[in-house]
């Protein structure tokens, strides 16, 4: 039977919001949904949604069995039994494999002959924030035409009831996941890794799943504190990045891996105590890979470097480099689509066919291929292969505060703006438009290889802007403080950014 509407106005400590769902539309985003527990949704809504994916499931018309994990945190156990609830209820089995990483999630779709997967997890997000991460089509996660009739569903408590519904609880899933990404690499070069984790649910996976690829392994803040009590899980964050280099130099590391907090994404410092950002992590692997694969097709998302485009190694090799939006669900399903080898985002979300992987991202899988790459180069330290790189002086992403019901507005501006600036045949800091791509809000490129990059968050009320220069780091920061920021400044509905360059 149909279930009764959720409510986007209830208050909490009232009657109402005991026994009415409480969903707030923002909640459902491209990719995931992500709500503020308490403040944007509530138990009942969280067993609504697991109606409304389970209602999904059947109309899309495959087998109602699916995986559930939960992240990390004090309340996350609780959201997910409410939305095995809502799933039972909708005439689903399923299968509860705990305490999980996104990536194990996706592996045990797998694992257990299961098409579906909802997994518990606010990955890096601040505490009081919870989400679902969900697919029906392995590895696949869904997309905005997915998220979009879930909403429908959920917000028009048009979910179904369903006899069949069933909960087991399986063990040995985590054994099998770690096992089988071990097996991927065997190290005979002694390396020493710092294995960085924020504190998230990946420091109980991440230093067994190391060592058994045979490296020495360095823990750091691997004990699980849902509290994040140094900073958040977040190894795209400088204040992440930074720590995990003091400890590179402190111990003379060859090198450290820093996963985020449900395990799907991998951000690397070498071993001189220097960052390197994702997408120039792609580059060195697609570099890597093209010798071995030959014609090899990679996609990366419109925040990474442009040199994929020019480099000079994976033309020699018949690379092929798509550019897509970026997204996690984005970036896994064109990779997919293509039939690439592998996929890069610069968030740190890595995406590997057979015969490297599933294809899911998993920051574990990423890890196990930057030291199958070092394997293959002996007498090279990923310092070398860094500088090996051409140069590009890329930017940190940086994410200014907008109202998720602002974002897309303000960047449908931005995009006008840039557009109509190319027609006229317009150049930013002497420099002339060559492209304006809007694939994902917009990404200018310039005439010397120089970019900038303004696009709305999918999962956070932020927009995001990246740029990078072809010239130096003092153009990049030119291109942000003189081009990009006084644009966006223009517009009140922009605050404050998380950091600057």
């Amino acid at each position: 039977m149909p279930l009764s509407k959720p409510r986007a106005d209830l208050v909490p400590n009232t009657l109402e919001y005991e026994i009415t769902p409480f969903v707030k539309a923002t909640g459902f985003r491209e990719y995931d949904a992500r709500w503020i527990l308490g403040k944007e949704i509530n138990y009942l809504g969280i067993s609504a949604l697991g109606v409304g994916l389970g209602t999904y499931i059947h109309e899309v018309g495959v087998k109602p069995r699916v995986v559930v994990g939960h992240d990390y945190r004090s309340y996350s156990v609780n959201v997910k039994q409410a939305l095995c609830l809502g799933l039972i209820a909708a005439g689903c089995e399923v299968l509860d494999i705990g305490l999980a990483l996104s990536p194990m999630a996706y592996f045990a779709q797998f694992d257990l002959d299961a098409p579906c997967v909802a997994m518990v997890t606010a990955s890096h997000n601040e505490n009081g924030w919870t989400g679902v991460k969900m697919g029906a089509q392995r590895p696949l996660t869904f997309g905005p035409v997915e998220i979009g009739r879930i909403k429908e569903l959920v917000l028009g408590g048009l979910g179904v009831e369903r006899p069949g519904g069933k909960l087991t609880q399986v063990e040995g899933v985590m054994e099998r996941y770690i096992a089988e990404n071990a097996s991927r690499c065997n190290l005979t070069r002694p390396l020493r890794v710092v294995a960085a984790c924020g504190n998230g649910t990946a420091g109980a996976f991440a230093p067994e799943t190391l060592r058994r690829m045979g490296a020495e392994v360095i823990p750091m803040d691997c004990d699980l504190d849902f509290t994040f009590p140094k900073y958040n899980p977040n190894p795209e964050d400088q204040e992440m990045l930074h720590a995990m280099a003091e400890v590179v130099r402190r111990e003379g590391a060859d090198l450290a891996f820093g996963f985020d907090g449900d395990g799907d994404r991998c951000g690397v410092v070498d071993d001189e105590g220097e960052e390197i950002y994702a997408d120039k992590i792609g580059l060195m692997l697609a570099r890597d890979l093209s010798v071995l694969h030959k014609d090899a097709k990679f996609v990366v998302d419109v925040k990474s470097t442009g040199l994929y485009a020019t480099d000079p190694i994976l033309k020699a090799n018949g690379a092929e480099t798509v550019y897509w939006k970026t997204g996690h669900s984005y970036i896994k399903r064109k990779t997919a689509e293509i039939g690439a080898l592998a996929g890069f985002e610069k968030s740190g979300h890595f995406f590997f066919n057979e015969p490297l992987g599933r294809g899911y991202d998993d920051g574990f899988v990423a890890a196990c291929a930057v030291l199958n790459m070092l394997e293959r180069n002996p007498d090279k330290k990923l310092s070398d292969l860094k500088k090996a790189l051409p140069i590009a002086f890329t930017s940190l992403t940086m994410s200014p505060h907008c109202d998720d019901e602002k974002k897309y507005g303000i960047v449908e501006e931005v995009v006008k703006e840039y557009e109509e600036l190319g027609r006229a045949g317009g150049s930013i800091l002497g420099r002339k438009i060559i492209d304006v791509i809007t694939v994902n809000g917009v990404r200018v490129a310039l005439e010397d290889g120089s970019w900038v990059l303004v696009r709305a968050s999918s999962n956070k009320p932020e927009l995001v802007v990246v740029v990078e220069s072809s010239q130096s780091a003092d153009d990049m920061r030119a291109l942000f403080h003189k081009e990009v920021k006084p644009r966006l400044a223009k517009r009140p509905e922009v605050g404050k950014y998380n950091q600057e360059i």
